[in-house]
């Protein structure tokens, strides 16, 4: 186990809105944060002493920023895994790569928890237009197409309804390397959020209730329904099963369907997660604070609920341009990402409250 003193550099991946909140945290703690992304315009940059702008695999410049970093992280699961291998040695990288592996493949992911115990949708591989219809005969309709790889907030995804031709929803993926989910029915979806520390201590903030709309999260709320709270431990003893099996270090979230038959797993993220936003004003250690902490060996925090009951709202395109009406209510927590274009299906910000 290495600890970190403050002062100390940390390397994120990424530069979205995961990343500037570590930041954020990671400032209040005393450490310096070097972020390295493709992208110009980094909200995470904001909130940084360094910035390097480069592509992913770009192993020279990917090697300096390394280098130059005490311990590195990523705000994003798709980061290109085969470049990290040529650097890996360079820095300490938590969470580990294995879990980048496992998080990027939808198949190997599934795979990953079914060896580990858990229960998922039913599913098959879809490698061409043939295998389609092999998939969907298997696991009937209706059905959801996944590619294997990126894709998240509905994006890279085609519902399928029974009798539908399956051409539009091949041509929907772009021919991607994808996987066919049959549907499950559930109550309520939820999350699992843990932090490991490099002890292998695992904590686990409380259990968000999470609602989407047109794919992307919507509202998380903590505490969850008593029907989701009675399928708490089998979740968490999942993703902490899942979680030891990989030397991970800093925040996990599993995603779970609440079904008839108990808790179903939908995906995991190797990074701190949208529905644990909440846990700014929500928890007495935050998501982003206790991530900053596992990964530069820390003593991990509370992760208690500092009210009894917290209220996580997106703001999704448009809805972040009444900050104004937001910031008129003293209750609530307003973050906004600095994003400069609020676009239809771009998160732009969140707003908690905390119900006393």
């Amino acid at each position: 186990m290495k600890t970190l003193a403050p002062g100390s550099t940390i390397g994120i991946l990424g530069g979205g809105q995961l990343g500037r909140m570590l930041g954020v945290a990671a400032a209040q703690l005393g450490y310096r944060c070097h972020i390295y992304a493709p992208n110009e315009d980094s909200v995470a940059a904001e909130t940084a002493a360094q910035f390097t702008c480069a592509q992913d695999d770009d192993i020279e410049s990917l090697t300096r920023f390394v280098e130059g970093c005490d311990v590195v992280t990523f705000e994003f699961e798709n980061v290109p895994v085969d470049p990290l291998h040529q650097i890996e040695n360079c820095a300490p990288l938590h969470p580990p790569i294995a879990a980048l592996d496992v998080a990027q493949n939808r198949i190997a992911e599934k795979n990953f928890a079914r060896d580990h115990g858990g229960t998922t949708a039913p599913f098959a591989a879809v490698t061409d237009r043939a295998s389609l219809d092999s998939a969907i005969a298997e696991i009937g309709a209706p059905a959801i197409l996944k590619t294997i790889r990126m894709g998240y907030d509905g994006k890279g995804q085609s519902r399928i309804k029974p009798g539908d031709a399956l051409d539009a929803h091949w041509e929907a993926v772009a021919h991607q390397p994808c996987v066919a989910e049959g549907f499950v029915t559930f109550d309520h979806e939820f999350s699992v959020l843990l932090v490991r520390g490099q002890d292998g201590e695992i904590r686990f903030w409380d259990t968000p209730h999470n609602v989407h709309e047109d794919g992307i999260l919507a509202i998380s709320t903590a505490p969850a329904p008593a029907e989701i709270l009675a399928q708490q431990d089998a979740a968490r003893a999942l993703a902490a099963k899942m979680a030891d099996a990989m030397h991970y270090v800093g925040v996990l979230t599993c995603e779970f369907f609440a079904t008839a038959d108990g808790p179903v797993f939908n995906e995991m993220a190797p990074r701190v997660h949208n529905s644990g936003h909440w846990t700014i004003e929500g928890a007495i250690t935050s998501q982003f604070e206790n991530h900053i902490r596992a990964i530069c060996g820390l003593p991990l925090g509370d992760t208690g609920l500092a009210a009894k009951k917290v209220e996580m709202h997106n703001l999704i395109g448009s809805q972040a341009d009444d900050w104004q009406t937001l910031l008129s209510d003293g209750t609530n927590g307003l973050h906004l990402y600095g994003k400069g274009e609020s676009r239809p299906g771009r998160k732009m910000g969140h707003v908690t409250k905390l119900h006393f």
